[in-house]
């Protein structure tokens, strides 16, 4: 198919150019003299991303789930009790994770669509006055959902009952997209992937460890050998990896995170919220529904939308994809077939965003879903045509319709020219 694909989906996200051309490179020695210098500014750099001084970086040749592994085997033991709420399929397989690995796992049922239940999670933490809670796991958010859940109040919570469990973050579709500040929030370990906010290929799962949490290495004794904490240490010290690197996801890294602070974690954060929000403005233009239950939960990555009684959201997906080239997010598990998902997240504007409402709507009314074609893409053009774009703070007053514009003076039209 002619173009190019246009790719919706909440991770892999689109790979901006910068970093593809960074990332193609010729293969080199990972044990030469030079290699340092790439590998140890990445650990400095991404305390920056995570919003952490005191915290310690961990790169793994592996994916989200293994830098979930990775929190788990290091610093807990057989038979140690966790608490999780299950609320969607990425806190679910955690959870599955942290039983496979021999973990008494307490589980907090809630409604997918609803956030995490900070409230239920600080009354299993004050009645546990033994202090059995190793760690809380803690789902910032929840991709098959469109929600995000609130992390400061789960420190607060932690806080109030004065209990020592260590806060576990998967901050997968969240870091370097939504405001997450390690330090602020006393989280232990925060875990993320370089396919999403960090605009890379799927291939690094990427753990942010508190000074807490590496005091608990020695006495841990789940199973670890890839994922060992103490193994990377000792080789990253003087720049190294235990075991081979991808070479070009380190080159990509470096430019992803370069790419990030030059545009300020602020100004991404703002970025994100604003085309979220454009989406959430023509998904209401469509008449639908949100799976999210309440505003407090809407996500800045992932919008996830309900499809109408007697349809199936899975093809919306592929009519999508058949006819438009254009990748949508598919529900998961008990939400199969209820729903799909825009991912709108990392490299992207609003042009481009408009692209994937404009395919979601032509997919909608292709599979019977009544909707008006240019409603919801109208929404969203006028809520960022009202906005300052965090990008763009010049001011240009409105001008009637039919206004020409005034014609240039030789001094502005010289000016004009030397941009």
């Amino acid at each position: 198919m002619a173009g190019r694909n246009f790719l919706f989906v909440p991770g892999p996200t689109n790979v901006p150019d910068r970093v593809l051309r960074a990332m193609h490179r010729a293969m080199e020695d990972h044990r030469s003299s030079d290699f340092p210098s790439l590998a140890t500014p990445l650990f400095e750099e991404l305390k920056k991303i995570f919003k952490t001084r005191s915290g310690q970086a961990f790169i793994f040749p592996a994916s989200g789930t293994g830098a979930w592994e990775a929190s788990l085997s290091n610093t807990l033991s057989p038979g140690d009790k966790v608490i999780a709420a299950r609320f969607g399929m990425f806190s679910h397989l955690w959870i599955d994770m942290a039983q496979r690995m021999g973990l008494d796992v307490e589980i907090l049922d809630v409604e997918w669509g609803e956030g995490a239940p900070v409230e239920r999670y600080q009354e299993a933490l004050a009645a546990d006055r033994a202090h059995r809670i190793k760690a809380v796991l803690f789902t910032h958010n929840e991709t098959a959902t469109g929600v995000t859940s609130d992390v400061a109040g789960m420190r607060r919570a932690l806080n109030d009952t004065r209990h020592p469990a260590l806060l576990m973050v998967d901050g997968v579709s969240s870091i370097a997209s939504i405001d997450f500040r390690m330090d602020e929030w006393g989280v232990d370990l925060a875990v993320t992937g370089s396919q999403k906010g960090l605009m890379l290929p799927a291939g690094l799962g990427i753990v942010c460890a508190s000074q807490k949490a590496l005091a608990l290495y020695d006495q841990a004794k789940l199973p670890r050998v890839f994922f060992d904490f103490g193994d990377m240490r000792k080789a990253n010290a003087s720049g190294y990896f235990p075991y081979t690197p991808s070479l070009p996801m380190l080159y990509g890294l470096r430019e992803s995170i370069g790419m990030l602070l030059e545009e300020g974690l602020d100004n991404v954060f703002a970025r994100h919220h604003r085309l979220a929000e454009g989406t959430r403005r023509a998904v209401k233009a469509w008449g639908l529904e949100l799976c999210a239950r309440a505003p407090k939960w809407h996500s800045d990555t992932v919008t996830a939308i309900m499809v109408p009684a007697g349809f199936n959201g899975a093809e919306v997906i592929d009519v999508a994809y058949r006819r438009y080239d254009l990748a949508l997010g598919a529900g998961l598990a008990r939400m199969a077939g209820k729903l799909f998902r825009i991912g709108h997240l990392g490299d992207l504007n609003e042009l481009m965003l408009l692209g994937g409402i404009a395919g979601v709507e032509m997919a909608m009314r292709d599979v019977g879903i009544k909707v008006e074609l240019g409603k919801g893409v109208a929404a969203a053009q006028e809520y960022w045509r009202s906005t300052a774009s965090p990008l763009d703070q010049r001011d240009f007053p409105p001008r009637a319709p039919d206004a020409q514009p005034a014609a240039a003076t030789p001094k502005k039209a010289a000016a004009g020219a030397s941009r």
